[in-house]
């Protein structure tokens, strides 16, 4: 083997060292972003939202659906946002912060805060504005995943 091409194999283990350590940096710092992401828990048994996020861990009063009503149970992600969305379903009501997840089904604020710790809503899940507020900046920064589980007291589902 000659200099020339011992030097030309030792440039290339180098490149290719350089190579799979680019990779494995560019891989590392893709899953510390998908670790970002925002948590959303919904407990409809308890009527609480835990949240959590790199800004902090959260646990709020909600309203999900009350009784004649549904609230979607599962896992979702956020279909779009609003800052202020209007229900054309339900009388033009005011929905602040809006976080679609299913359909026109929504996580939002609403005004009728002494009612939140109980079912109250026509199916979406409603917080005070000031929580709604919060969590709408964490998701727009960080992306969430949205889980929903329970069943709101006093009513029973039958099982699969």
């Amino acid at each position: 083997m000659s200099k020339n091409s011992s030097s030309k194999n030792r440039l290339l283990r180098r490149a290719s060292q350089a190579l799979i350590a680019s990779v494995a940096v560019a891989f590392a710092f893709s899953a510390a972003a998908a670790k970002a992401e925002v948590i959303i828990d919904v407990d409809m048994t308890k009527q609480t939202m835990h949240v959590a996020s790199s800004s902090g861990e959260y646990t709020w009063p909600v309203s999900t659906a009350r009784s004649g009503f549904s609230t979607p149970r599962g896992h979702f992600a956020p279909t779009g946002m609003e800052r202020m969305h209007y229900s054309q379903k339900y009388h033009n009501s005011p929905m602040p912060y809006s976080i679609f997840f299913r359909g026109g089904y929504a996580i939002h604020g609403t005004y009728a805060t002494a009612a939140l710790g109980t079912p109250a809503s026509h199916g979406c899940v409603r917080l005070s504005p000031e929580h709604a507020r919060m969590l709408y900046e964490m998701v727009q920064r960080e992306g969430a995943t949205i889980a929903i589980n329970g069943s709101p007291r006093g009513l029973r589902y039958a099982s699969r």
